[in-house]
């Protein structure tokens, strides 16, 4: 362990990053198309050594397809979004994903309560808008999306993180970490009694909202999971948290809307979560969800204008809300929730805990 403060720079950057943007100047980091990613630590900085990068499903799923599925084609291409942006910023899908590394220094105007050099951290802000300085790509773990690099990356002052648990894997913490805005608004979102609808129950963030729904809705409520996978179905229903389980294409909207109806005898959704990694889903979680519910779109892949517009074309009166990947106690509500329950941590240490690289 270092000292707390170790880095007194006479320059001190912006708060919110602008001082790091390239081009176009003016813009906040995570709209902008280029950032500087020079490892050199500002007062209000934290520098860090970053040895894993979570990218976010819908990037992933993105990067797999247009790279045919071939792992060195998935290197190269990752190589040239950093080096030509100077962040992990898909061009594509728009998203990016999150980090883990060791604090190698921290300014003496970042607020650093609770942490020390060398503290194994997770960043709790978007590689979207976070400078990355990418070395080299040493692994690729197609099955979990985290890439093992050499590199270094900058944190901001206004950037939340989270020194990495001791008694769980890291790369369990970086999986579930990734995704802790979704149970946290989950939590926040579900009432006792509601009639729940998850759309990708199957995927972590699903998991996890799927698990956060059942404890707030309560045994008056219902809780129903919708996946495409049949062995993720398989999975959620050994977990025992969804009233019903049906195996359903989340981009086949009247499938969706008939499957709802069915299991809720016409009423539809008080709150239907997306947690869909995939394009083309808004019409699903809008059909799902009842007169003046609540459809929460997490998933990156969601286009919200497709979500508005396709909402006042089917005459829906639904209240829709962004998928903030913030919220405060995010990170400690996720990680003991996979503490307390048992067999979420199993069946999480067997997708993320292995190590099936490229």
């Amino acid at each position: 362990m270092g000292e707390t403060k170790v880095v007194s720079n006479e320059k001190q950057g912006h708060r919110f990053g602008l001082h790091r943007v390239v081009e176009p100047k003016g813009l906040l980091p995570q709209p902008a198309w280029k950032l500087d990613a020079d490892p050199i630590c500002l007062d209000n900085e934290m520098l860090i050594d970053v040895s894993c990068l979570n990218i976010d499903s819908a990037s992933f799923n993105q990067l797999k397809e247009s790279c045919e599925q071939d792992p060195s084609q998935i290197r190269e291409r990752v190589l040239e979004i950093v080096r030509e942006r100077g962040k992990m910023h898909n061009p594509v899908t728009g998203s990016g994903g999150m980090l883990i590394g060791r604090v190698e220094e921290i300014g003496a105007g970042f607020p650093s309560e609770g942490i020390q050099v060398g503290d194994r951290v997770a960043t709790l802000v978007s590689l979207t808008l976070t400078p990355l300085l990418l070395e080299e790509i040493e692994e690729i773990n197609m099955k979990t999306g985290q890439i093992h690099i050499r590199g270094k990356a900058i944190l901001f002052a206004s950037g939340p993180f989270a020194v990495l648990p001791e008694d769980l894997p890291e790369t369990l913490s970086l999986a579930v970490l990734d995704v802790c805005g979704a149970p946290a608004q989950t939590d926040r979102l579900v009432k006792e009694g509601d009639t729940v609808v998850i759309l990708g129950a199957g995927g972590k963030s699903g998991l996890l909202s799927l698990c956060r729904a059942r404890m707030k809705a309560g045994a008056s409520g219902r809780v129903i999971a919708l996946e495409s996978n049949e062995a993720a179905c398989t999975q959620i229903e050994e977990l025992g948290w969804a009233d019903h389980v049906a195996q359903v294409d989340a981009r086949n909207p009247v499938a969706v809307l008939e499957a709802v109806e069915k299991l809720t005898n016409g009423e539809l959704a008080d709150l239907t979560v997306n947690c869909v990694n995939v394009p083309d889903t808004e019409l699903s979680a809008i059909l799902a969800t009842r007169e003046q519910g609540i459809a929460y779109f997490f998933s990156t892949a969601v286009k919200f204008t497709s979500a508005a517009l396709g909402a006042e074309g089917l005459g829906k009166d639904v209240r829709m809300e962004i998928g903030n990947g913030f919220a405060p106690g995010h990170a400690e509500l996720t990680l003991d929730t996979v503490r307390r329950f048992s067999s979420l941590r199993r069946l999480f240490e067997a997708r993320y805990a292995a190590t099936t690289h490229m």
